[in-house]
């Protein structure tokens, strides 16, 4: 077999399949591209879900005829010159025009600022057209048109129009993200008119736009620093949850990307706050030293590497979960809203027009409370202490619990109200419903707590302090149990043993291939150790992290908590409900239980008001 040099025109077709693999990613990488050249404004026009039409319109410093017409050739580019160390702009490899022009119809019309014209180059197909003059405005246009069309195997490939265009969609939103002082347009006949107006250095504005006002009011933000690795951002309160992973949003040294690490580091950072099949909402930002993280992993430029991992993830996990020990005990502002939505009064109605004409004033049950007949349960509860418009007096007036009713005087149950209100985000308790459902009054509403889910989340917390406080008791084997495993997954094993002894594993090295497990966690009884030992080897040899253990330690401490904990339908006493409000107050992360699912929901004195129309 005689092996011969490929042409130039299939060398950028083969790159093409790599960096473009749909409509999608050409955007993503003419977005750059705009950003690159200084844009503060970048129009994105769209037709055929990009197939049909991409067109990336910018007024950023634009280009010469000499510079236009290096522009399209492979790696060519003015953005690194000898090395991939201190990498920082968006792109870097010279690849994408040359690419797109390889595979569809490219044309590029671009003016500098001092430049008395402009000027434009096509590329159809692979064929080169000369560079000619052409009038055009400051900045540059790029216009590609039939996508593939030079390479139709790969349009087999390509999904919808509707699908391509929100994958398009869903590049603009990461992209404004990133940098909230760009203007960015997104239209076509193939879609309605996205526009997001530059916020500047709001970056919490520019959010709102992409992800919604409700982010605002459920976010936590974010700032820590550790060893010159710095994370700012915004987390989601853990209630603020979605059922994909849509709306996490990571950037790195201000590069939108796809990073398993961090990911895995966000997950991490939300267990035993989110139910399983729920995602956080989170947009993170990571600043790093160039020099230490790579991003010329793949053409495409999504995924990175970090040179220390376990420092990236460490501090992600770290300030994450420490924000929410600060703010992160409070119910999303949606679950008020989807309790506003559940009730939906309707106005009363007659049983039938027959009742309606037979209707008289003494049959009506709904009356003046002082014309109700004895018997009609109104008398009954005036004798409780629920007169409605008459005014207070000494008399005796109930605390309506779940045990019956314990007369006290109105003026001291008023007054021990009035300044638990004042004290307490979670107020006073006034009632149990159902025997399960707290219900508190605040300064400027109510809360309702789920006690069983309340209680829960208090016992666990208790158990992991506990654990985390103490090394944990550790239980020894009679016979040790040998496990063989690669000597690298050894090694490291062994440079985690003092870490793993505190968690109650203790391990030794048995040879220049296995591991010998003496002791293991009291609290996990009968356990497979050697399935534990390779699941930590495992863990040890992606991230360079043992958090197993610790996990399957905390998954038994919240197991045995739910089990521990107040039941669903246990009849609690004002004093006993108080106690557990108060818990809450001081607990990080009582605003979840163990699963995920939230412990409380409040209702605004104004929202309340709206049900009846008041406001």
């Amino acid at each position: 077999m005689t092996i011969h040099q490929l042409s130039e025109t299939l060398i950028n077709q083969i790159a093409a399949g790599e960096v473009i693999e749909r409509p999608a990613s050409a955007a993503k990488e003419l977005i750059e591209n705009a950003i690159d050249a200084g844009a503060s404004r970048i129009e994105i026009a769209t037709a055929g879900g990009g197939k049909t039409l991409l067109r990336v319109t910018d007024n950023g410093i634009g280009m010469s005829p000499d510079d236009l017409a290096l522009a399209v050739k492979r790696h060519c580019t003015s953005k690194i010159s000898d090395s991939l160390d201190d990498v920082r702009t968006l792109g870097f490899r010279g690849e994408a025009l040359p690419s797109i022009g390889s595979v569809a119809r490219l044309t590029i019309q671009s003016r500098t600022n001092d430049a008395p014209e402009g000027s434009q180059i096509s590329v159809l197909g692979g064929r080169l057209e000369p560079v000619r003059p052409t009038p055009a405005n400051r900045g540059t246009v790029v216009e590609v048109r039939d996508l593939f069309f030079a390479t139709p195997a790969r349009l087999k490939f390509m999904k919808s129009e509707k699908a391509e265009a929100a994958a398009i969609t869903e590049v603009v939103r990461r992209m404004a993200i990133a940098f909230p002082a760009i203007r960015f347009v997104l239209s076509g006949p193939d879609r309605s008119t996205l526009e997001l107006a530059a916020t500047g250095d709001d970056r919490l504005a520019r959010i709102a736009q992409v992800l919604g006002k409700d982010f605002r009011d459920n976010a936590i933000e974010i700032d820590a620093e550790r060893e010159g690795v710095r994370l700012t951002g915004f987390a989601g309160v853990p209630t603020f949850n979605r059922g994909n992973s849509l709306q996490q949003f990571a950037f790195v040294n201000g590069r939108p990307v796809q990073d398993k690490l961090i990911w895995s580091a966000l997950r991490g950072a939300y267990a035993e706050t989110i139910p399983s099949g729920r995602y956080p909402v989170a947009v993170l930002e990571i600043a790093i030293d160039p020099e230490l993280v790579d991003v010329n992993v793949h053409p495409a430029k999504s995924d990175v590497r970090f040179r220390d991992p376990g420092l990236v993830r460490g501090l992600i996990v770290g300030a994450i979960r420490q924000a929410l020990a600060r703010d992160g005990d409070r119910a999303a502002t949606t679950g008020a809203a989807g309790l506003m939505r559940a009730f939906r009064p309707e106005p009363f109605r007659p049983a039938a027009a027959s009742a309606t004409a037979s209707w008289t004033a003494a049959a009506s049950p709904y009356r003046p409370l002082d014309t109700q007949p004895a018997g009609s349960g109104f008398a009954e509860m005036r004798q409780a202490g629920f007169d409605i418009g008459i005014e207070p007096s000494a008399r005796a007036e109930p605390i309506v619990t779940a045990v019956g009713t314990e007369p006290v005087p109105a003026q001291i149950q008023s007054q021990a109200l009035a300044q638990a209100v004042e004290r307490y985000p979670l107020g006073a308790a006034r009632a149990q419903l159902h025997a399960n459902y707290i219900v508190a009054q605040t300064e400027d509403g109510l809360v309702i707590v789920d006690q069983h889910a309340a209680h829960e989340r208090l016992v666990f917390e208790t158990m992991r302090n506990a654990l985390h406080s103490r090394p944990v008791a550790a239980q020894t084997l009679l016979i040790p149990e040998i496990v063989d495993l690669p000597e690298d997954d050894c090694d490291r094993l062994i440079a985690q043993a003092d870490n793993l002894a505190r968690l109650g594993l203790g391990i030794e090295r048995f040879g220049p291939g296995a591991i010998a497990v003496r002791e293991t966690p009291a609290m996990l009884g009968e356990m497979d150790a050697a399935g534990l030992v390779r699941q930590l080897a495992d863990e040890l040899a992606e991230w360079d992290t043992a958090s197993g253990l610790a996990n399957r330690l905390e998954y038994l401490a919240a197991t045995m908590a739910c089990h521990g904990s107040v039941r669903s339908g246990r009849r609690m006493r004002p004093e006993e409900m108080n106690a557990l409000l108060r818990q809450m107050e001081a607990t990080p992360g009582s605003g979840q239980c163990n699963h995920g699912r939230p412990t409380y929901i409040e209702l605004k004195l104004a929202d309340i008001e709206r049900l009846f129309g008041r406001s």
